[in-house]
């Protein structure tokens, strides 16, 4: 235990995700011994982030104006909506190149155990965006674990009914696992969405 503004710090940073005491204790002692002008430029950044920065008013991406890139973008497909849980997502399916339709981030995932239900993700404005007849497939890209899957299939019965293609991300084995680490619902997933193999 240190004292003072150490300490702060140090409780400070260990309130970030994926940051343990130990890696806490690392990266304020790191900000101590950088040069003060790289710290202010750190303390500029995250006053900007706040200042700046806010949700896109159709898909709920982060953006620094009314509109995100995607959805400002014109030239991408309006009839495809990928149904997200993080703006993070957003970027990993950017990065494969493969999707030219446009998003709606969720903001979260249900899960009974931290007290989110429905009621708490953007369903309803989902529901608005479709409502414009506009869009013919969703696509779900919820993460494959409990969560996720939970959401998928509320989604999926949420949309039931409705004159859209609804489709969900393959998801399986990742390239160069192992079985014997994989876990018990990306195994599943695996089996579901087995192919044909032609011989």
């Amino acid at each position: 235990m240190y004292e003072g503004a150490v300490q702060d710090l140090i409780d400070e940073l260990g309130r970030l995700p994926g940051v343990g005491p130990k890696g806490a204790q690392r990266i304020a002692f790191h900000l101590l011994q950088a040069d003060p002008q790289d710290v202010e430029r750190l303390s500029d950044v995250l006053l900007a982030v706040k200042e700046k920065v806010r949700y896109c008013e159709r898909c709920f991406n982060v953006a620094e104006s009314q509109l995100c890139r995607v959805c400002a973008d014109q030239r991408r497909d309006q009839s495809a909506i990928c149904v997200v849980e993080e703006p993070k997502d957003v970027v990993a399916i950017e990065r494969t190149r493969e999707f030219r339709g446009t998003y709606h981030v969720l903001g979260g995932a249900i899960s009974p155990i931290d007290g989110i239900g429905p009621g708490d993700l953007r369903f309803t404005e989902l529901m608005t965006r479709l409502a414009s007849g506009e869009v013919t497939e969703v696509i779900i890209a919820t993460d494959p674990n409990l969560e996720g899957e939970a959401t998928a299939a509320y989604l999926s019965r949420f949309l039931k009914g409705m004159d859209l293609k609804v489709t969900r991300l393959a998801s399986g084995l990742p390239v160069g696992g192992d079985l014997e680490y994989a876990d018990e619902v990306t195994l599943g997933r695996a089996f579901e969405g087995r192919t044909l193999v032609h011989v």
